[in-house]
C-alpha cells in the first residue's frame, strides 16, 4: 500500500520569518491547518495507513524537498490551506491540480466530494487547475515527485467556513481522510510488492510536426525528453527548481512546464500525443509589450471570459469589444489590457473594494486620496485603463481627450513592460506576473501559442 505524505500550508519559516498564512477572526491559517493535519494523520494511521507528516518547520521549498528525498512509486502528497478573500462573503473548498492533468483532477474531485460528503454545510468550488491561480504555477503540484493535490479547505476570512474549520474540524478530517483512502487505494493498490517501475510511451507533435522521439506518462503527467527542450530553445536554467526526471538512460521534464517559456501544451487522447506549440519569435520578444497589436478576436475574448466565469458578461456584454476598439486606437496590446482587467476584477466578479457601477476594471485611483475612481460607463472605464496603460509605457501623444484621474501623475513611458507595472500601478511584486499568466492562459485559449 502506497504512503501518505500530509502538509499542513504555511507556519515555516523563510528567512528566519515564520509565515502564518491568512489572518482572521483571531486566528491564523498556519495555527489552524496544524491543528487539522493533526487529526487527519491518527485518522488514516488508525486505518491502516503508513503516513508521513511533514515538519511544520519547513518553507515550502523545503517541505517540497522533504518529500521528494522520502517519496517512492505509489505514494500521494497533499498540503492543505485555508483561502482568503477581501470580500468575506467568498467561501468554499477547493482542491488545486498540475494543469491538464484529468487523472488528478478526478483525483481533487474524489477527495471534494468525500469532504462534503462528510460535511455538507461547506459548498464545493470544484477542482481547478494551478494556471487558474494568481500566478500561474503552484509548486506543490508541480515540483513533488509522486502524485500531489493543494486542497483549500475553505475561507479563513469567511465567518461561517472559518466556524466550520474551528467546531467542525473532525468532521472535516474525517471527509479528507476518507478522500485520501480513496485516493491512495486507487494510485496505488493494495499489493505489498508493487511490480517493477515501467512508465507507459506517449507520442509528441510539435508545431504540427510529429517528434521523432517519444516521451514517457508519470503520475499521469505528459514528460519530454530534454533534447526536445534544447530544440525548442528554452533555457530551463532560468527556473532552477523545475524537477528533472531520469528514465532508462533519458533525462525528462514535465511538459506542463514549457508553458512559462510560452509554449502551448495539449494532449490527444486518442493518440496519446502531448501536442506542443510555441510562439513565433516576434511574439515571443514582444509579448510583454505593453505597446502593440493585440492578437485576439473579440469572440476569442468572450469565450475566455465566459471560461473563467460563466455570467460575466451579463453586466458588461460590450467589454471585449471596448477592449479591441480602445486599444486599437491609443495603438495598446487590447490582450494585455484584457488580462489585467481578469486579474483586477477576478473575471468580473469584483468582490473587492472596487464595485461593478463604478466601471472601474484595473483598480484605478482618483487625485487627493479620494479613493477608487468611478466612471460613467463601461466603455469610458476602459478607456481610463488603455490611457493609463499607454501613459505608462509610451511617450506618444494621446488620441482621444483624457478621461484618466491620474494621467498626469504618470512619468511618462516609465514601464514599456508588463513587468515594470509591479510597484507601479501595483505594490504586488509579482503584479507582471500574474497579468502575464493570464494572459499566456488566454491565447493558449485561443491557440495562439
Amino acid at each position: 500500500m502506497g504512503r501518505i505524505f500530509v502538509s499542513a500550508g504555511h507556519g515555516g519559516s523563510e528567512g528566519g520569518r515564520v509565515d502564518p498564512g491568512a489572518i482572521a477572526g483571531g486566528t491564523t491559517e498556519a495555527q489552524q491547518m496544524i491543528l487539522l493535519r493533526d487529526v487527519i494523520v491518527p485518522e488514516l494511521r488508525s486505518r491502516g495507513f503508513e503516513v508521513l507528516s511533514v515538519p511544520d518547520t519547513l518553507s515550502l521549498r523545503s517541505t517540497i524537498s522533504w518529500i521528494n528525498e522520502r517519496a517512492r512509486s505509489g505514494d500521494v502528497a497533499i498540503e492543505i490551506h485555508a483561502d482568503s478573500f477581501s470580500d468575506p462573503t467568498a467561501r468554499g473548498a477547493t482542491a488545486f491540480y498540475v494543469a491538464g492533468n484529468q487523472t488528478r483532477k478526478k483525483h481533487g474531485d474524489m477527495i471534494l466530494l468525500s469532504l462534503i460528503r462528510r460535511l455538507p454545510q461547506l459548498p464545493s468550488r470544484g477542482s481547478r487547475p494551478d494556471t487558474a491561480t494568481g500566478v500561474g504555477r503552484l509548486a506543490f503540484c508541480r515540483d513533488v515527485a509522486i502524485a500531489s493535490i493543494l486542497l483549500e479547505v475553505g475561507f479563513l476570512s469567511n465567518p461561517e467556513d472559518r466556524a466550520l474549520m474551528i467546531n467542525r474540524r473532525r468532521d472535516m478530517a474525517l471527509g479528507i481522510a476518507d478522500g485520501l483512502e480513496a485516493w491512495s487505494r486507487e494510485v496505488s493498490g493494495t499489493s505489498p510488492k508493487p511490480p517493477i517501475v515501467t512508465h507507459p510511451v506517449i507520442n509528441i507533435q510539435i508545431n504540427g510536426q510529429v517528434y521523432e522521439e517519444q516521451g514517457v506518462l508519470i503520475n499521469s503527467n505528459s514528460f519530454i525528453p530534454m533534447d526536445l527542450v534544447d530544440r525548442l530553445n528554452v533555457d530551463l536554467s532560468q527556473k532552477p527548481n523545475i524537477r528533472l526526471v531520469e528514465y532508462q538512460g533519458v533525462v525528462y521534464v514535465k511538459a506542463v512546464e514549457l508553458r512559462e517559456f510560452n509554449i502551448s501544451v495539449g494532449w490527444d487522447n486518442g493518440t496519446r500525443t502531448v501536442v506542443l506549440r510555441s510562439l513565433n519569435q516576434t511574439c515571443l520578444t514582444t509579448i510583454d509589450r505593453i505597446m502593440g497589436q493585440g492578437r485576439t478576436s473579440e469572440v476569442q475574448l468572450i469565450m475566455f471570459l465566459k471560461a473563467n466565469h460563466e455570467s460575466a458578461l451579463s453586466q458588461f456584454p460590450d467589454l471585449p469589444r471596448f477592449f479591441r476598439e480602445e486599444g486599437a486606437l491609443e495603438g495598446v496590446n487590447h490582450d494585455i489590457a484584457f488580462s489585467q482587467m481578469c486579474l483586477s476584477t477576478n473575471f468580473l466578479r469584483f468582490g473587492g473594494q472596487v464595485t461593478p457601477s463604478q466601471n472601474n476594471f484595473a483598480t484605478l485611483g482618483t487625485v487627493g486620496g479620494g479613493g477608487y475612481a468611478s466612471f460613467p460607463s463601461a466603455q469610458i472605464g476602459v478607456r481610463a485603463q488603455i490611457q493609463h496603460l499607454k501613459a505608462y509605457a509610451s511617450l506618444e501623444p494621446m488620441v482621444q481627450e483624457i478621461v484618466d484621474p491620474r494621467f498626469r501623475f504618470v512619468t511618462r513611458g516609465i514601464a514599456p513592460t508588463v513587468g515594470q507595472l509591479a510597484g507601479r500601478w501595483s505594490s504586488d511584486p509579482l503584479y507582471g506576473d500574474k497579468i502575464l499568466a493570464i494572459l499566456r492562459r488566454l491565447y493558449e485559449s485561443a491557440g495562439i501559442i
